[in-house]
C-alpha cells in the first residue's frame, strides 16, 4: 500500500501502484479550497497561483485549477493569478520530444502556429514584479515571451544555434486526439491535451504587460545557443 500524508496532515492510501495523475486527481481542487479558506487566519495576505495555460479542452485538472481560482477570487485575499504559456525549457526539450542534443524533433501539428514561448525564469520575474504593484492587485495575467515564433521558426534557431540540421517528425492531431481518446488515466489526459492546445494556441500581445512591468525577457534564440554549448 501506497500512503501519501498532505500537509493537512489528511492521507490518500492507494491499494495499487499509483501514477503522479492519480495522485494530483485524488487530491483534487478540495485541498486548495481549503488552504485558501484557512489563510486568513494563518495570516496570509496574498496569493499569486500559476495554473498554466488555457486548454481547449475540458478535463477535470483544469476544471479543478478554474474552480480553485474561482475560490480565490472569492476568499478576500489579495491575488494575481499568472497563467503562463508554454514553458521554452519545457516544450523545447527531450522531455516532450525536442531532442536539440540528438537533433531530432517532435512537432505536434503542422508546427506552423505561432506561439509565445515563455521562460520559467520569467514567470519567476513576473511573480516577483507583480507583489504590491497596483496593477496587479486582483488580477489575472495572461503571460507569454518576448516574442511568437512558430516551432518550425524554433527548431531553425536551433540549427543555426548548434551548425546543424534537425531530423524533425510531425504528430498530427488526430493522432493527438486518439492519444486523448485512448489515455488511461489523469495525467495521460493532460499531456494529450497540452499537446492539443500546443497544436492550436495562438500568440499573448505582450506589449501592454510589458509597459506595465518592463522586464527583459528571454528569448527562444539565447536558449537554444544555452543548451546547443552545453549539450
Amino acid at each position: 500500500m501506497t500512503v501519501i500524508r498532505l500537509p493537512d496532515g489528511s492521507e490518500r492510501r492507494f491499494e495499487h501502484p499509483v501514477t503522479v495523475g492519480e495522485v494530483a486527481a485524488s487530491i483534487g481542487a478540495g485541498l486548495a479550497r481549503a488552504a485558501l479558506a484557512a489563510a486568513p487566519e494563518a495570516g496570509g495576505q496574498r496569493c499569486v497561483p500559476v495554473p498554466g495555460p488555457r486548454s481547449p479542452i475540458a478535463l477535470p485538472l483544469y476544471d479543478a485549477k478554474r474552480a480553485v481560482e474561482n475560490r480565490l477570487r472569492e476568499s478576500g485575499l489579495v491575488y494575481t493569478i499568472l497563467r503562463p504559456t508554454y514553458f521554452t525549457e519545457v516544450w523545447l526539450s527531450p522531455a516532450v520530444g525536442f531532442d536539440y542534443a540528438n537533433r531530432k524533433a517532435a512537432i505536434y501539428g503542422d508546427g506552423e502556429n505561432a506561439i509565445s514561448w515563455i521562460s520559467f525564469r520569467d514567470v519567476a520575474q513576473f511573480a516577483t514584479a507583480s507583489l504590491g504593484h497596483p496593477a496587479s492587485r486582483n488580477a489575472t495575467l495572461d503571460l507569454g515571451g518576448p516574442e511568437a515564433i512558430t516551432p518550425h521558426q524554433a527548431i531553425v534557431l536551433f540549427e543555426q544555434a548548434g551548425g546543424r540540421p534537425f531530423e524533425v517528425t510531425h504528430v498530427p492531431i488526430s493522432a493527438l486526439q486518439e492519444q486523448l481518446g485512448a489515455a488511461q488515466d489523469p495525467m495521460q489526459k493532460t499531456f494529450a491535451a497540452l499537446m492539443l492546445g500546443y497544436a492550436a494556441t495562438t500568440p499573448i500581445d505582450m506589449t501592454a504587460t510589458l509597459k506595465t512591468f518592463p522586464l527583459t525577457l528571454g528569448t527562444v534564440g539565447q536558449y537554444a545557443r544555452s543548451v546547443t554549448f552545453t549539450s
